[in-house]
């Protein structure tokens, strides 16, 4: 091998090196991992992860995996379990948000029909009564109206007679 293509390979030993001395680091001290970072961190380009597939890989599980040190003491957690509970959290808001649409309604129906009632609009609890006293309103209706025309056609009638008991007294004088 040549002393040039052995300085190269040496070159990206150390790097590799670098990179995974960063993971270690970032592991133990529970900094968060990704691919910006890590390249960051051991003073390599991003382009280097990508090409090294194997160091990629490494990155992408140590992205996944709890922090071995939490500094503020809580369980680690890892951004598959976080992205779980994302998901778990949104399909309960959304199962809340439909509870309540649901509760809304209901109050507000009863809310409605209560008011309704004390304004004296509502239906009263007794129908059948209001319906019997109804059918019974409306027949007297119909005999007041019938007697009425009974009495307008006497008047009519004693009218004309009237008319004709004056023309009668009006012709004899």
């Amino acid at each position: 091998m040549s002393t040039m293509h052995q300085g190269r390979q040496d070159g990206t030993d150390r790097r590799r090196q670098r990179v995974t001395n960063a993971l270690k680091a970032a592991a133990q001290n529970g900094s968060p991992i990704s691919v910006s970072g890590i390249a960051r961190q051991a003073g390599v380009d991003r382009t280097f992860l990508y090409r090294h597939r194997d160091l990629l890989a490494l990155v992408h599980a140590a992205e996944l995996e709890p922090a071995n040190q939490d500094p503020a003491g809580a369980t680690p957690v890892s951004r598959a379990s976080l992205q779980a509970d994302l998901a778990n959290a949104q399909a309960r808001n959304t199962r809340l948000v439909t509870r309540i649409q649901q509760l809304e309604k209901r109050l507000s129906e009863a809310l409605g029909e209560q008011v309704w009632r004390e304004s004296g609009l509502g239906a009263p609890d007794d129908i059948d009564e209001l319906q019997h006293k109804i059918t019974s309103l409306e027949q007297k209706n119909v005999d007041l109206a019938a007697s009425l025309e009974e009495r307008e056609a006497e008047l009519a009638a004693a009218r004309e007679a009237n008319r004709q008991l004056t023309r009668a007294l009006n012709q004899r004088e």
